[in-house]
């Protein structure tokens, strides 16, 4: 795991795994979770980028240790599959996200309106 995912909150992961597999939540935690997760993806992304850079750039110079040229290849594998990860979240969050929103609207739509006077 990246230094970021380390430095991230355990219990957002938690969370997200939790409502992604069918905890109720809020709107408000849902937008929360949705810009946490997105941030979560982008910086690994980030991350990603920057160590397929400094990889390029080992290679470019044949005076690199290879030691240091395992040592960023193992980082980019790791990366690689946090990334997929968090994209993973972010589209299952996504489905989640728009299942909640269709109940609530369900439920709204069939106790009917509060200035029905037949109600």
């Amino acid at each position: 795991m990246s230094r970021v995912s380390e430095q991230l909150d355990v219990g957002l992961i938690e969370r997200l795994r939790q409502v992604v597999a069918g905890e109720v939540a809020t709107e408000s935690e849902l937008r929360t979770l949705a810009d946490q997760a997105g941030g979560w993806a982008r910086s690994t992304d980030a991350q990603l980028r920057a160590a397929e850079a400094r990889l390029t750039d080992l290679n470019a110079d044949s005076a690199s240790p290879l030691a240091e040229i395992a040592a960023e290849v193992r980082r980019i594998d790791g990366l690689s599959r946090e990334l997929g990860e968090a994209r993973r979240v972010v589209q299952e969050l996504e489905q989640r996200t728009r299942e909640l929103r269709t109940a609530w609207l369900k439920d709204h739509a069939e106790s009917g309106s509060p200035f029905d006077p037949e109600r």
